[in-house]
């Protein structure tokens, strides 16, 4: 993730992975989600901290999932069920379920459906957020298989040429293993920016590139400035001359394979708008490296190939080339022994929190 994204080391308050972690499944429990589906939902939300994704981490998140359950829009005990299934594929209608809690259970579908076929693919429809969308992807690298997710969000990014939302962020995601080195792990959103890293931008008060968002006619922004009141994000490519096409036609495919493919429907679709709980729709798949080829020389090539990469003769004022995951890997092995960076609004909240719900905190390293 970009540092203008980052809390600054400066305003920076750390705390441990495991204190956060137990707070983050208390406060869960305490909004009356079952203690099973609490835990499965706080190490998602904490391993995206730790991977310094922190727009799709506790700071971003929790709260918005806590007021979705105080205020009816998340489901804190759904009854997700398949409602669809064939050998290599399955549908569940999540019940209204946030995707950080139907999610894995999803992935770990399509991973039994891949050891028994070679492949394995789960679209979800009647969903919430899913949260970091690489963690789902990162489930298949134990198994030596390649995972795929991705996620369709309700509308907020503007097709090309267009003035009003019409699809979501809607971000892919890509793991595949290596054999020595750190895996394969690609998580990009098909707007120029995810959504919630614009709030994260607006907290710490950092400037937006331009080329990010557009005002309320549609025209891109192309000077850099503080993020708008109001404003519409852009697809990747941010204008037609720069490639807009090419995001805005990804985010096309992510709607067809997690929303219209799952019988969710589309972004701006009035049902979908109108339903209480479900305004996600979701997709993974698992590919069982075996079934198409030997597993170690699988894992070997990607070495190679990752590490060919590594070593491109660097550009001008560039130190080196990194590959998809890289900087996720080396930010995970530094946070777990530095801790979680959270901003000082964030701590607060925390606070505030715990003692409204009457719950520990257990937020500690640096005098959080």
């Amino acid at each position: 993730m970009l540092e203008r994204f980052h809390v600054p080391d400066d305003q920076a308050v750390r705390v441990d992975s495991e204190g956060l972690r137990q707070t983050v499944i208390s406060l869960f429990e305490k909004v009356g989600v079952p203690s099973e589906d609490a835990v499965v939902a706080a190490d998602v939300l904490v391993f995206a901290d730790l991977r310094g994704v922190d727009s799709h981490g506790v700071s971003n998140m929790l709260r918005s999932y806590i007021r979705g359950y105080n205020e009816g829009t998340v489901n804190p005990v759904p009854k997700w069920k398949i409602i669809r299934e064939r050998p290599a594929t399955a549908t569940i209608d999540c019940d209204g379920g946030l995707g950080v809690v139907v999610g894995p259970r999803a992935m770990e579908i399509a991973i039994e459906k891949a050891k028994n076929v070679g492949v394995g693919m789960v679209t979800m429809r009647n969903g919430g957020h899913m949260g970091m969308i690489s963690y789902y992807a990162m489930q298949a690298l134990d198994h030596d298989m390649i995972g795929l997710s991705m996620t369709a969000a309700g509308p907020g990014v503007v097709p090309t040429f267009g003035r009003e939302p019409r699809l979501g962020t809607n971000p892919i995601a890509v793991a595949a293993p290596a054999k020595t080195g750190n895996p394969f792990v690609l998580d990009i959103a098909t707007s120029i920016v995810a959504a919630n890293k614009l709030g994260l931008a607006r907290r710490i008060g950092s400037l937006i590139p331009g080329g990010y968002v557009a005002d309320m006619e549609g025209t891109p922004i192309m000077d850099e400035g503080p993020l708008p009141d109001q404003y519409r994000v852009l697809p990747v490519g941010s204008t037609r001359e720069q490639g807009s096409h090419k995001g805005y036609g990804l985010a096309c495919v992510v709607e067809i394979l997690c929303g219209i493919l799952s019988g969710g429907g589309y972004a701006f679709m009035p049902e979908r708008l109108a339903n209480t709980y479900g305004h996600y729709h979701h997709m993974v798949a698992a590919y069982s490296i075996d079934a198409f080829t030997d597993v170690d020389d699988f894992k070997s090539l990607m070495d190679d190939w990752m590490q060919g990469l590594r070593d491109t003769p660097t550009a001008v004022g560039h130190e080196k080339v990194i590959v998809p995951g890289d900087p996720e890997e080396e930010e995970y092995q530094h946070r777990l022994e530095a801790g979680i960076p959270l901003h000082p609004e964030v701590i607060d909240w925390f606070k505030d929190i715990t003692k409204e719900l009457e719950v520990p905190y257990l937020l500690s390293l640096d005098g959080a």
